[in-house]
């Protein structure tokens, strides 16, 4: 057996990481000597498909993510939870019910489920729901209901969003909050015609709309602002002068949910004229309602798989997906469904998988909050892990493909980028990698990556 082969593999593998390391080295110091890096902090780490080190510029460095950090979130909770687990939606009713007539309250109850009324999923759309729906309230012999119509949503906390959402995230579509019963992705479209506002795709009971916005330019360049449970909304910056849809994040999910089987109940003959509200609506107004009964339930709705939902909220880098798992999180483990215990029970999770928390100081589960410091050696780390799990094709499913061809997780903040994933390149080498780079001032920001993260192509 000739015993200087291993030897000569060995040599020739640290050969070929060293050359690489080398020019991982040149490309990030043409990188950081580029004028738009002045002031910018970098943090990046390469490994191998087995976790042997290739490269590190500041490693170990905290960093603002951006949604780099859904690459946490979403490892946890298929580990914690299962890749099959689903969210369950429940219609159920108060009183008694005598000839047809429901001399009681019409209840609708879930814990969290991100995609009642999402658009993403066959067989899951808003129809859907109201098929069963009304399906559930006939089967059960109810042609009249005596009574109100309440939403509970108070399977989580009262806290809605994150503490540390800027304000002119929050209004927008990809800051919407967290309720116990969300609906249509607790996202509401405005039909605009430059700074005309001509309609909404649903309905939102008792806001009133502050229209500040001009026409200019060929793009959207407008802000939505609205906070959980605001009646005012407002709307400005600048919109091409043509038709344009806008996306914002519902300030009151449950009673745009409400408003819609209002409809629903109308329009398949079912005789109603109570109110609509939620357990938490009259928390406001400082009463107290019962919650939805343990019994007289008409209607158990399942959601999709949580394997389905991780692919949208990694293809599509849903925020709300990420929050929700993070109150989950909280709620499954330790009773509670918060973001402050949810967000401990994650550092808690990748400590428990040899991540230096010093590296982990998570504030939500999407990367939203610039609060978030995290540094490219921790995702690598917890990319690797991952790799490792039984549900590894459904969490790698949901990386995008970016400009430069390779399949990896983005995150974009105002002068923020970062990328983390894995990538085989040309020759067959499997690397796994992360680079953050914060107060980047150039407008061309992905590309400066790229050029650093092409030389593993």
């Amino acid at each position: 057996m000739n015993k200087s082969f291993p030897i000569l593999l060995l040599s020739s593998t640290l050969f070929f990481a060293q050359n690489i390391a080398q020019k991982l080295e040149v490309a990030t110091k043409s990188l950081l000597s580029s004028a738009p890096a002045y002031s910018a902090n970098l943090s990046l780490y390469v490994a191998d498909e087995s976790g042997n080190f290739i490269y590190e510029y500041n490693g170990n460095q905290g960093l603002s993510t951006a949604s780099t950090q859904k690459i946490f979130t979403a490892a946890a909770v298929l580990e914690t939870l299962g890749k099959d687990y689903q969210y369950t939606t429940t219609a159920s009713y108060t009183g008694n019910l005598s000839s047809g007539n429901l001399i009681g309250n019409l209840y609708i109850n879930s814990n969290g489920d991100p995609t009642l009324g999402s658009w993403r999923y066959e067989n899951y759309r808003p129809e859907n729901f109201k098929a069963k729906l009304i399906e559930a309230i006939k089967a059960k012999g109810i042609t009249k209901i005596s009574g109100d119509l309440i939403i509970d949503d108070t399977y989580f906390d009262f806290q809605k969003v994150p503490g540390g959402w800027p304000w002119n995230d929050m209004g927008n579509y990809y800051g919407a909050g967290v309720w116990g019963v969300n609906w249509r992705e607790n996202q509401f479209d405005i039909n605009m015609n430059g700074k005309e506002m001509k309609s909404l795709n649903i309905d939102l009971p008792n806001v009133k709309w502050i229209n500040d916005v001009k026409t200019g330019g060929s793009s959207d360049q407008s802000l939505v602002y609205t906070a959980p449970y605001s009646e005012v909304a407002l709307i400005t910056g600048t919109l091409p002068a043509k038709a344009i849809t806008v996306s914002g994040a519902n300030p009151n999910p449950p009673l745009s949910l409400g408003s819609e089987i209002q409809k629903w109940l109308k329009e398949s003959g079912i005789e109603w004229n109570g109110t609509i509200t939620s357990v938490s609506v009259e928390k406001i107004k400082g009463k107290t309602i019962p919650n939805a009964p343990s019994n007289n339930v008409i209607l158990e709705y399942k959601s999709p798989t949580l394997d389905k939902m991780v692919y949208w909220f990694m293809r599509k880098s849903i925020n709300f997906y990420g929050e929700t798992f993070i109150k989950t999180l909280g709620k499954a483990k330790k009773n509670e469904g918060s973001f402050d215990v949810g967000i401990s029970y994650l550092k808690e999770f990748w400590k428990s998988k040899g991540i230096n928390p010093a590296m982990i100081n998570f504030a939500d589960g999407s990367g939203l909050s610039p609060q978030n410091y995290v540094s490219a050696r921790a995702e690598v780390q917890s990319l690797l892990w991952s790799r490792k799990q039984q549900w590894f094709n459904e969490f790698f499913d949901g990386f995008p493909t970016q400009g430069n061809g390779m399949k990896m997780k983005s995150g974009t903040m105002k002068d923020t980028k970062s990328f983390a994933g894995y990538h085989t390149s040309k020759d067959g080498k499997k690397y796994v990698f992360a680079i953050i780079i914060n107060n980047y001032q150039g407008s061309n920001i992905s590309d400066a990556l790229y050029k650093v993260l092409n030389v593993l192509k």
